[in-house]
């Protein structure tokens, strides 16, 4: 399974829990429980998922680059190293 897949597959399941509420001025909020911090506000539903899975990216990219403890997501685990091929056996 390649690393595009899974981020892939760890973005949308983490965006299948998502929670939105409509404030009291009209506009949206979004966030995701499992992942502290990432939240949207926009005026619509659909730009506040939009903004929403922006902010899971960045907020994913840079917990990667940076080595923090990531929440697994529906059995997916980014925090362990990822198995590489030994040039040996080539």
């Amino acid at each position: 399974m390649s690393v595009q897949f899974i981020l892939s597959e760890y973005i949308e399941r983490a965006l299948a829990r998502a929670e939105y509420d409509k404030l009291e001025d009209g506009t949206f909020a979004g966030r995701i429980p499992a992942c502290p911090g990432v939240v949207s506000f926009a005026a619509t539903l659909r730009e506040c998922e939009a903004e929403l899975r922006s902010t899971l990216e960045d907020w994913l990219w840079l917990g990667l680059k940076l080595g923090h403890a990531l929440p697994v997501i529906d059995g997916i685990d980014l925090n362990r190293e990822p198995a590489r091929e030994s040039l040996e056996s080539v």
